[in-house]
């Protein structure tokens, strides 16, 4: 994006790279079985902790805008009014953190990816997604798994708005992968015709990364 800068390199950057060393869309399924909630490797958390590189721009809602682009055929730029004005949604999810840690049941406002997917309309060509976020920090993620039922992009947590600490004023869910693919602090969302990789992932971390199948690292 044009006002974001590279996130600079910290401790859990460093840490994180050591630790390393034509169907669009997923049927999908917004739930699973009490006994495969719980993907390999995780364990339960009650609070949420909070990861970040660094980085936690102060953005208002009046400044905030974002921008969907690449191969679409309706290119727009949103700001506060317009995407609050879009059909508002509400979803119950997991959150699984690929630092091991899984918190059940989290509640959200927003609007659905599939909603903003309408409202631009994808060309055939439109395979991927990256996620580019006001502290300078991009994602990849397929456009099957961006497009899931119930993946979202949240302005709220727990019946009330999103927290700056948390990505506020927006952020993308998308349940079924590892959490370092919901972008915090959304601030553009690219469609692209090959996959690449984002930040993390050039740094060692898997081009999907499916907790279930334990995909962290590349």
């Amino acid at each position: 994006m044009d006002d974001a800068t590279p996130p600079p390199e910290n401790k859990l950057t460093r840490s994180k790279q050591r630790w390393a060393g034509e169907q669009k869309f997923l049927a999908g399924r917004a739930t699973r079985p009490e006994e495969e909630r719980l993907p390999p490797g995780q364990h339960l958390v009650r609070d949420w902790p909070v990861l970040d590189l660094g980085r936690q721009p102060d953005v208002s809602h009046e400044r905030w805008r974002l921008k969907l682009s690449g191969l679409v055929d309706r290119p727009v730029t949103l700001d506060w009014a317009a995407f609050t004005a879009l059909p508002q949604a509400q979803a119950r999810s997991d959150i699984h953190c690929v630092t091991t840690w899984s918190r059940y049941d989290n509640d959200w406002a927003g609007v659905f990816t599939r909603t903003l997917l309408d409202l631009v309309q994808p060309r055939d060509e439109a395979v991927a997604v990256m996620l580019h976020g006001y502290d300078g920090y991009t994602t990849n993620v397929p456009l099957a798994d961006f497009a899931a039922p119930d993946a979202l992009i949240a302005h709220g947590w727990a019946g009330k708005p999103l927290t700056r600490e948390h990505g506020g004023p927006v952020r993308l869910v998308i349940p079924h992968l590892y959490f370092w693919k919901s972008a915090k602090w959304l601030s553009g969302i690219e469609l692209l015709g090959a996959d690449k990789p984002g930040f993390w992932e050039v740094n060692g971390y898997h081009m999907r990364g499916d907790p279930w199948a334990e995909e962290r690292y590349g």
